[in-house]
């Protein structure tokens, strides 16, 4: 639900996993066929296991940070891992690159130029739930575009601030 100042946008578990649905349907009605899947954690972590799922397809994770000051709501530095995590082989042939979303654009265009710089990777392709108006990159693939750039709040967020001594308040007795 986008707030009426467009600044905010409130998702539920029920919408996240819909709009996950409807970015793995617009990936398969664009008839390209890819050999594995690359999800940025933690964003792109759940769309990425839902596409890996659908597709049948094996999944990879590559760790990048950028959000870290004030629970997560101000951008900092990019790191992205040396390494990417697979089950077995390299990260080769045609590679769909998923993430929850395109933000400033910035973590995307960056590992986009970093992907594209590997021989073994033939083809490249991007695909994300959400592209911000603000968003310098423009992925292959996405479900809603949010031209006044509200900030998201994800589902999972609720995990953030939460510590084990909460979770033991949530279930006492």
């Amino acid at each position: 639900m986008l707030t009426d100042d467009g600044k905010h946008l409130y998702v539920s578990w029920d919408e996240y996993h819909l709009l996950t649905e409807r970015l793995a349907l617009k990936v398969h009605h664009s008839g390209w066929e890819f050999d594995q899947i690359l999800c940025l954690a933690r964003g792109g972590m759940r769309p990425g296991d839902v596409l890996s799922r659908v597709f049948d397809k094996p999944l990879a994770i590559m760790s990048t940070s950028s959000y870290r000051a004030e629970a997560g709501t101000i951008q900092g530095r990019l790191d992205l891992a040396k390494y990417i995590t697979m089950p077995k082989g390299e990260l080769a042939g045609r590679v769909l690159l998923v993430d929850d979303l395109a933000d400033t654009g910035h973590t995307l265009r960056a590992v986009v130029e970093r992907l594209r710089g590997m021989p073994s990777i033939r083809e490249l392709r991007a695909a994300v739930i959400w592209v911000k108006g603000v968003s310098t990159y423009l992925p292959d693939y996405y479900v809603e575009n949010l031209p006044t750039s509200p900030w998201i709040h994800q589902p999972f967020e609720e995990y953030d601030g939460l510590r084990p001594d909460g979770l033991a308040k949530k279930f006492a007795v």
